[in-house]
């Protein structure tokens, strides 16, 4: 019975999130509802010490990286650098590729450090250009965003700046380059795929005599016109790529470099506060993607400073917006998240995951999964995974003799496995911005979803099976 409501305040969020009500709302509701069929005497306590206190916990950690990455993803906007580089992508690989021309796009923006929902705002309207041009129809759109900004650039190649591929830093003492080999293998996995299926899916189409209006929408396109016959400079494309190279060259760089600032991290007592100390280890990933992405913003201003100042005032606003919608559908979704994995339920699920999967690599993927899946979030997901059993996988990875590193990819990558079902907060802002919904478009996220939990398994196997870090 324990477990049966779990399951009934997970499927209550799944099906409001479908709906499309807000989870910021409809979360703790969801929560203290499975705590009063547990213990109608705990729901106060749960809320103001569990569910509260998670959430202001993440918000404390991770809101940097989210408002850094909303301001960094607005700039780009503003600046003119994503037409640049979008315009740069179609000229490569041909106007007729829209759909691996906006994977790419999605990919480089969010490998750059810009927020995932941000990503989804600033590729959209380049989508709808080019889906229209090509006649695609336009229920493959949140697809195709999701492949190139949900999955191998947030958690599988080494370097990425997003929180997914962040959080494990601060548990494992590892860096944001992590089993660099795994990563690279994972991520060609998931990209070939996910192409492979939205083409697949393109095809079908086309032959069943679908264009991009056959479903309909629920809202006006808003598009970017893509004019090929711009003259730009080769400098000037060149240019529009430095202030992504930037914040990844520098995460590398700064992962040197802020431990010999603070060798034996930072005691507060030793100028006379009461603050606990910090150890560098555990915050080093964090402070390397915020100083990087701050870099990031400052490279993109100076890109076409013009057009960025004339619209900083309410760029800025609208990027701030953002990023507290973001970070408040994550915080919440991890404190419904903790209020859930703090049952009596949970513990029956995860002894018994613990009996199955006792080979610890496995079973951090599927516990990661689960609680991704649980939460509606990687980033929750991950983040109360580690929390509740970093220490135990640290022995056990020694006990396997498996690098700490492998632990950190595969436990990142399995966080971006089933976290996108239908109440992820990013899905659903993704179907509010292209205008499509739920019935339109998950069965296509959905399937990217399944791809990138394969690849977790995969990477595991492939580790298994050769050694390759």
């Amino acid at each position: 019975m324990e477990l049966v409501i779990i399951l009934l305040a997970l499927g209550m969020l799944m099906f409001i999130a479908y709906r499309g009500f807000t989870v910021i709302i409809f979360a703790p509701i969801c929560a203290l509802f499975a705590v009063l069929l547990t213990e109608p005497g705990w729901i106060l306590p749960f809320y103001s010490n569990v569910f509260m206190g998670k959430m202001v916990e993440y918000i404390q950690l991770y809101f940097p990286i989210f408002l850094l990455g909303a301001i960094f993803g607005k700039v780009v906007e503003m600046s003119g650098l994503a037409k640049t580089i979008a315009s740069t992508i179609v000229q490569v690989v041909g106007q007729k590729r829209g759909m691996l021309a906006i994977v790419l796009l999605a990919a480089i923006l969010t490998y750059s450090g810009i927020s995932l929902v941000v990503v989804a705002f600033a590729v959209y309207p380049f989508a709808a250009h080019l889906f229209r041009e090509s006649n695609i129809p336009k229920r493959l759109i949140p697809g195709t965003i999701a492949l190139g900004s949900f999955t191998f650039t947030m958690d599988a190649l080494p370097g990425s700046p997003q929180v997914q591929n962040v959080i494990p830093t601060s548990f494992f003492k590892t860096d944001l380059y992590a089993a660099p080999t795994l990563g690279i293998i994972g991520a060609i996995f998931i990209f070939v795929l996910g192409m492979w299926y939205l083409n697949s899916r393109r095809i079908k189409a086309e032959k069943a005599g679908e264009g991009y209006d056959s479903f309909g929408t629920i809202k006006e396109d808003k598009e970017v016109t893509i004019n090929l016959d711009e003259q730009e400079s080769i400098g000037r494309k060149i240019l529009a790529f430095v202030p992504v190279l930037l914040v990844a060259v520098l995460n590398k760089v700064l992962t040197t470099i802020i431990p010999q600032w603070y060798p034996n991290g930072f005691d507060f007592e030793s100028i006379g506060m009461s603050f606990p100390s910090i150890e560098t280890s555990k915050v080093i990933g964090i402070w390397s993607v915020e100083i990087a992405l701050l870099v990031g913003i400052i490279a993109t201003i100076l890109y076409n400073r013009k057009p960025v100042m004339m619209n900083f005032k309410d760029g800025m606003k609208v990027g701030v917006a953002g990023a507290l919608l973001a970070i408040m559908n994550s915080a919440t979704e991890y404190g419904f998240g903790a209020v859930i994995s703090n049952l009596p339920g949970f513990s029956i699920a995860r002894d018994g995951i613990a009996k199955v999967f006792g080979h610890p690599l496995l079973n951090g993927a599927v516990t990661t999964n689960i609680l991704s899946a649980i939460s509606g979030s990687a980033s929750a997901g991950i983040a109360i995974t580690l929390g509740m059993m970093s220490e135990k996988y640290i022995e056990l990875a020694n006990q396997f003799d498996i690098p700490l590193e492998v632990m950190h990819r595969v436990i990142s990558m399995a966080s971006g496995g089933m976290d996108t079902l239908p109440h992820n907060g990013a899905v659903i802002t993704l179907l509010a911005i292209t205008g499509l919904t739920h019935k339109q478009s998950y069965r296509d996220i959905f399937a990217i979803t399944i791809i990138k939990t394969i690849a977790a398994f995969f990477v595991i196997a492939v580790y298994l099976l050769t050694g390759i870090v």
